[in-house]
């Protein structure tokens, strides 16, 4: 008898199954950003607050799809970067001078985690300034006001000219299809009005700010964009509907500018490369970030030795079976901001499935405003269609009955 092929599964969007678990993954990553943002408050210990993150990341996903047989865990683990720093930082308890480095009143702190279900990966970055707890104030003045504002209001423009052209059109059938054959923004255009607003507020964009085409067990798809991009670099599509991305934004105070830190490269992830490793540390070391992390990106201070893995990390570093991200600051030391949104693009337009909160600005006092009309008008527009809910629906019905009965009588 001829074998039955399983059905090849469809992991794509148009698969209803795969929303509900990026929904999920996402619902879970945003609960504990809120919780580690809380958290971050003037003499807090970073890695604490990276271990705590990471703990209740794994409480809440053991939550979920119990019993059933799919791979769950952490996509990103918590990392908490302060004032200057460009990349996520995640300290190691062994390393005895960085397991000591505390918040500081007024940095600009970036919390980055994740969560992901059966490989559907959500991630999320949102920023808090912490607060001088000499002060009962809860306003922010000066230069950090500014970032805060120019922070909020570029990313809000990025995600709008992400929408495909002519995807959110009304009106005619002709108006529509004249809509649709819109060019789309292209990346340098993207980045060229992105940095308008960041100039409005004397703010740079953090050259090389990338984001990534989001698939499952993949967090770097074959298409990025990149803004502000450094000589050499190039970001290569944009989104299409169907599809999941991480979108990235980061501004900074100083130049824009980025240079490597002197601390240890604590955060890695597994690539497609293989390599025979010689050392049985290294074995040991690849074989658990396979069994635990896939091909998400981990923290050594995950593994169940730190010690033996900073050991066994190296050999496959070299190797180039694990990729290590290096950490970067600002060039001038300025303080710099991250918001990250893992965004679905579907026929009624961008949905955010993790985002960072949207800040209450009047508690951030700048004299600095948009005034550039096309920049303000994109920023007027939609992100999706308006979709009226079926309880609003049935309120405005019942709405109408009440009416109708106060006529009668």
């Amino acid at each position: 008898m001829a074998e039955t092929q399983a059905p090849e599964v469809d992991y794509t969007l148009n698969n209803p199954d795969t929303l509900t678990k990026y929904k999920t993954a996402a619902q879970i990553s945003q609960k504990v950003l809120e919780a580690v943002s809380g958290w971050c408050v003037e003499g807090s210990k970073i890695v604490e607050l990276c271990q705590k993150g990471d703990q209740l990341l794994e409480e809440e996903i053991a939550k979920v799809y119990k019993g059933k047989k799919i791979a769950k865990g952490i996509s990103h683990p918590t990392t908490v970067s302060p004032n200057s720093y460009v990349t996520p930082y995640t300290p190691l308890v062994s390393d005895a001078a960085e397991a000591e480095t505390t918040l500081k009143a007024g940095e600009v702190v970036k919390i980055q985690l994740g969560a992901q279900i059966d490989g559907f990966g959500t991630i999320v970055c949102d920023m808090v300034i912490v607060a001088d707890s000499n002060s009962s104030s809860d306003e922010v003045t000066g230069r950090e006001a500014d970032l805060i504002h120019a922070t909020h209001y570029a990313n809000e423009l990025l995600l709008r000219l992400l929408v495909p052209a002519g995807l959110l059109a009304s009106g005619t059938e002709e108006e529509k299809q004249k809509a649709a054959a819109q060019k789309p923004y292209t990346q340098a255009q993207i980045t060229q009005l992105i940095e308008k607003v960041a100039k409005v507020y004397d703010c740079n964009v953090v050259e090389n700010t990338t984001s990534w085409l989001f698939q499952r067990n993949e967090i770097e798809g074959e298409k990025k964009i990149i803004l502000s991009p450094g000589t050499g670099v190039k970001g290569e599509g944009l989104p299409d509907v169907g599809e999941v991305w991480g979108i990235e934004l980061g501004l900074s105070l100083g130049s824009g500018k980025v240079k490597t830190l002197p601390h240890r490269a604590t955060l890695h992830r597994r690539t497609t490369t293989t390599y025979g490793l010689k050392r049985p540390s290294s074995r040991q070391t690849l074989s658990e970030v396979v069994k635990k992390f896939g091909t998400f990106p981990f923290s050594l201070r995950q593994l169940d030795d730190e010690k033996a893995a900073k050991v066994g990390v190296v050999e496959c570093v070299r190797g180039g079976v694990l990729r290590q991200y290096e950490p970067a600051g600002d060039a001038d030391n300025a303080a710099v901001s991250r918001v990250l949104s893992t965004i679905a693009i579907t026929k009624n337009g961008i949905t955010r499935l993790a985002a960072p909160t949207t800040p209450d600005l009047t508690k951030f006092k700048t004299d600095k405003k948009i005034e550039d009309a096309e920049i303000l008008e994109i920023l007027e527009r939609p992100l999706a269609k308006s979709t009226g809910s079926k309880k609003n629906k049935n309120k405005k019905k019942k709405a109408a009955k009440t009416e109708d009965s106060k006529d009668e009588e």
